[in-house]
């Protein structure tokens, strides 16, 4: 009995081997997809998760360089060891290598090669490319922690390897080590998007090193084994054999070069290329096999491999095979369990890429949020976004936050949790991009913390994970507060235009374009943030008007023909009307149809989206790629769920791509997901069946999941507008409103004026009263609109019950009317400042200029006159102005002053030439102007353009921004 069981065990797991066998999911991936376009991907080799991206450089500098690689380009620098997936921000690129024949050349632009992309190669794990320049056919793999590389070279006899260290972003100290004939090791410490960025190496070449050069600032040094300096290149020359075959291997660490030395032994320690080859194909097919699909044309199977395969790249490992690491306080520590990751873009991947590894990759999910902790005891604070050690501080909220709560929602728990919780809330009650305003007034305005509104509706939906987290845990008091916080996305709601407005100070910021992307919003507008509150669906839908009015808005948002207006943002793409699949806020909005039971109208949008944006071609990616997000996105999409709100356990329905898909569980289970009739016509959902079951829900739970199981979906090519339209039906999510009170807000146009004011102040609150003091008098209740006719400041909050809203606190500004302003020059429409009356209304701004106080003139001289209605004498004039030099924003050259009786002829008064130069540091405003006596009822003056932005700027020599809040003229 015992030996026929084992035979019948053997059968079965001879059966599964031969299935994993058949299943080569790897072949499906076109690395190529995202490195055109926007999509900032690179097409290198790498493991999954893994620390070396060993990819070609193609582009130095730019956005679309961000990934070191793009479609477009024809010339080729090398081949460097560390590259970031799809972000918008570029850095890496670390430890750049090129072969050649030949003379020696330093620069860049001598020693690149030219290359066609019929001639290049790629897939997961597996790079190569033939280098014309010198013919030379170059072949590049990886493990975790090292890559490999093989040329192969025109002929026989003399190749060389050039190895340039001050490739790419600022070198802030750099060396290298001839170690023996054989091996050569060194480090690079840099600054870009990190600040602080170390990378060691240790390589090996497999034939002796003939000769070498070093060179130091390009020049060759002889007699030189050791170097180190800001610019460290070197080359060496082997003898080639008659396979004209040169192979190395590169072992990295953010550690030592001991550690690199240590990676590169354990993980490569021969020269066996097709092994390591082979070796990363099958650790890549082991990854993607987690999902299987069938059906789909051929180019969307490539589309989902390779965004499963996008997936994968990164958080990227970290940790020495040793257990060593570098930590956020950017000292070596040595972990006792698990992997310590880095490279943490969660403001993207809280949405759908962390979402999906609490599927297929919880163990790995465990180890990322043990490195949150980590980094929270390490260096004080949980990630925002997190590189190589370096806290970047890049994109708003608290979006590890999400992920823990998340996870642990799921059920993953290798985590202290309670340490968990501490972390979380410490980072919600620091005093950090306007956590305070936002903790005592219910929202940040924009005169306190720029991009306000979406920082305002993120907080929120991070506070209500705070507090599903305390829940569990049994800490109720937590989980009450910060349910409370976690309806502030309502304090900037605005009943009359029903959008999510950005406020400055107690007042909606005027005037209001909902398409204006502007900086009251990250990366987008109003309409991108108005849908923005995952954690509380039910609310928003009330705010909007029921579920039929929620329709209708969002009906208009995938229907407007109104374009984006404002700053050109080039993240901002992938548009449907007014959605922007580009970019990340916009990514749940398809799905909340199936919360106001319009589901078919989600599988519509799906599957526009799905087939639209997400081609097999380079530009395949409508958008930044962003660490996985984007691909993400799809692959949920095209299973045909998605989790819309990460931390409640609930994916919402949109529509299949495939007639099947199984997800193979880490429990031995698998869920498949099955659609036999799905079609281009037929992209509607008639039945659901869960397990057998008819169901109308137009939603499922992750334990329905996690549990194994089948979820069946009949397909039609007519919408089922009967399913998932009743109570029960359709997925929600719901705050009870408890003691929260929204703040009151001024139903008014302008907070500046002429003569007089009135006051209009309103609630949202049903019910409620509202009191308010006039410049700190006593408390009144507000009954009716009352005038002011003096600068004033007023104070009011919202009482319900027992229970006051926060106060809010607005100034209102009396207008001088001895004086106006022509304006002759045209304003950036960006930067209005309401309008040529702000550059004489007596109001100062400061060096928040993201606060709406400054008027901009982009590339141009500003010029203006000031009547000052009768002749009076002037004893000054001035301009206030502004500079910040990484925006683009340059104080002016120099101003003149001229002045006039019939405002037609005017005379010289005084010029003043600006002595501060065009660094590149903070934020700071002066007064350029004189101490005059002269009589004149006209000033006429001209502030001349800073010019180009200076070389030390990423965007040297562009147009700059002269930036103008005041013109001052005292009598």
């Amino acid at each position: 009995m015992h030996h026929k069981l084992s035979f019948i065990a053997f059968l079965l797991f001879a059966q599964v081997a031969s299935l994993a066998a058949q299943t080569n999911n790897a072949s499906l991936v076109n690395p190529f997809i995202g490195t055109g376009g926007h999509g900032h991907t690179y097409p290198g080799a790498s493991m999954p998760f893994g620390m070396v991206q060993l990819s070609p450089d193609t582009r130095l500098e730019g956005w679309d360089g961000c990934g070191g690689y793009h479609y477009s380009d024809s010339l080729m620098y090398g081949f460097s060891h560390t590259h970031l997936s799809g972000t918008g921000i570029p850095d890496y690129c670390d430890i750049l290598v090129m072969p050649f024949t030949g003379d020696v050349h330093w620069n860049n632009s001598e020693y690149r090669s030219p290359f066609s992309h019929s001639e290049e190669k790629a897939e997961p794990g597996y790079y190569e490319v033939l280098l014309k320049k010198h013919n030379i056919l170059a072949r590049l793999t990886t493990t975790t922690r090292s890559g490999m590389h093989e040329y192969t070279f025109e002929k026989a006899g003399e190749g060389k390897i050039l190895l340039d260290l001050k490739h790419r972003d600022v070198v802030l100290e750099s060396s290298m080590e001839i170690v023996n004939d054989y091996e050569v090791r060194g480090m690079r410490r840099s600054k870009s998007w990190a600040e602080n960025q170390v990378v060691y190496f240790h390589i090996k070449f497999d034939k002796p090193i003939k000769n070498y050069g070093i060179a130091l600032n390009d020049t060759l040094t002889s007699g030189l084994k050791t170097a180190d300096g800001l610019n460290v290149k070197s080359y060496f020359s082997f003898d080639l054999k008659s396979d004209k075959k040169l192979a190395m291997k590169i072992g990295i660490s953010g550690v030592s070069m001991e550690n690199a030395l240590l990676n590169l032994d354990a993980e490569i320690p021969g020269f066996d290329f097709e092994g390591v080859k082979k070796a990363a194909h099958t650790a890549w097919n082991r990854e993607l096999s987690k999902i299987d699909i069938k059906g789909g044309t051929h180019d969307q199977q490539v589309a989902f491999y390779t965004a499963l395969y996008h997936a994968s790249l990164s958080p990227n490992t970290y940790t020495d095979v040793n257990g060593d690491y570098r930590g956020t306080d950017l000292k070596v520590h040595t972990i006792e369990k698990g992997t310590y990751y880095s490279v943490f873009s969660l403001w993207d991947t809280h949405r759908a890429l962390h979402p999906l590894h609490t599927i297929i990759n919880r163990t790995r999910t465990t180890d990322w949020i043990n490195t949150f902790l980590t980094q929270y005891q390490q260096g004080g604070m949980l990630p925002v976004w997190e590189l190589s050690g370096n806290e970047t501080f890049c994109m708003i909220g608290y979006h590890s936050v999400p992920v823990i709560a998340d996870a642990y929602q799921k059920g993953i728990r290798g985590f202290d949790a309670g340490l968990a919780l501490a972390a979380m809330t410490d980072y919600a009650e620091s005093d950090r991009f306007g956590h305070r305003q936002y903790i005592r007034q219910g929202y940040v305005s924009n005169d306190v913390d720029h991009e306000s509104a979406s920082k305002t509706v993120e907080y929120a939906y991070d506070d209500w994970c705070i507090a599903q987290m305390a829940n569990w845990l049994g800490k109720k008091d937590i989980s009450e507060t910060y349910l409370l916080r976690a309806q502030n996305y309502k304090n900037l709601f605005d009943y009359n235009n029903r959008f999510i407005r950005g406020k400055v100070q107690g007042f909606w910021y005027a005037p209001f374009q909902a398409s204006e992307v502007n900086n009251f919003y990250t990366e987008g507008n109003a309409w991108h943030y108005s849908f923005t509150a995952q954690q509380d669906l039910s609310g928003l839908i009330k705010l909007y008007g029921g579920k039929e009015k929620t329709a209708e808005k969002l009906e208009e948002l995938f229907t407007t023909s109104e374009g984006l207006s404002g700053r050109d943002q080039s993240d901002v793409t992938g548009l449907i009307g007014q959605y922007a699949h580009g970019n990340e806020p916009s990514h749940h909005m398809a799905y909340l149809f199936d919360y106001v039971g319009k589901p078919w109208r989600t599988q519509e949008l799906v599957h526009q989206i799905s087939t639209e944006f997400y081609p097999n071609q380079p530009d395949g990616l409508i958008g930044n790629e962003d660490c996985g997000q984007m691909s993400a996105w799809f692959v949920f999409s095209a299973m045909g769920f998605y989790p819309v709100t990460p931390g409640s356990g609930v994916y919402a329905i949109g529509t299949p791509l495939f007639n099947e898909v199984k997800i193979h569980l880490e429990n031995g289970k698998t869920f498949t997901v099955s659609a036999p009739l799905v079609s281009d016509k037929n992209i509607y959902i008639n039945k659901i069946t869960l397990n057998g079951k008819a169901r109308s829900q137009t939603y499922f739970n992750h334990e329905d999941l996690a549990n194994g199981g089948n979820l069946t979906f009949e397909m039609t090519d007519k919408p089922n507008k009967q399913l998932g339209t009743l109570e029960g039906q359709m997925p929600y999510t719901a705050i009870a409103e408890g003691d929260f009170v929204a703040v009151p807000y001024f139903n008014m146009d302008n907070f500046k004026f002429q003569d007089s004011l009135q006051v209009d102040i309103m609630s949202m609150t049903e019910g409620a009263e509202i009191f308010y003091s006039l410049n700190g008098s006593r408390l009144k209740k507000y009954t009716t609109p009352f005038w002011v006719k003096e600068t004033a400041k007023v104070e009011a909050y919202v009482k319900r019950g027992a229970v006051n809203s926060p106060t809010v606190a607005q100034q209102f500004y009396l207008l001088p009317n001895d004086k106006t302003i022509e304006v002759l020059s045209e304003v950036y429409p960006m930067y209005t400042a309401g309008g040529n009356g702000a550059l004489i209304d007596g109001i100062i701004g400061t060096e928040n200029w993201k606060a709406g106080q400054w008027q901009s003139y982009y590339d141009q001289d500003f010029e203006a006159v000031v009547d000052l209605k009768t002749e009076r004498p002037i004893k000054r004039v001035a301009v206030h102005v502004l500079q910040d030099v990484s925006p683009w924003i340059v104080y002016p050259e120099s101003v003149t002053f001229e002045t006039s009786n019939d405002g037609k002829i005017f005379t010289p008064l005084t010029a003043v030439k600006n002595t501060v130069p065009k660094e590149m540091s903070a934020a700071e405003v002066q007064f350029l102007g004189a101490a005059v006596n002269v009589k004149a009822r006209y000033v006429k003056v001209k502030a001349k353009t800073g010019g180009r932005l200076p070389p030390s700027h990423e965007s040297a020599g562009n147009p700059s921004h002269l930036f103008i809040d005041e013109v001052v003229v005292e009598y």
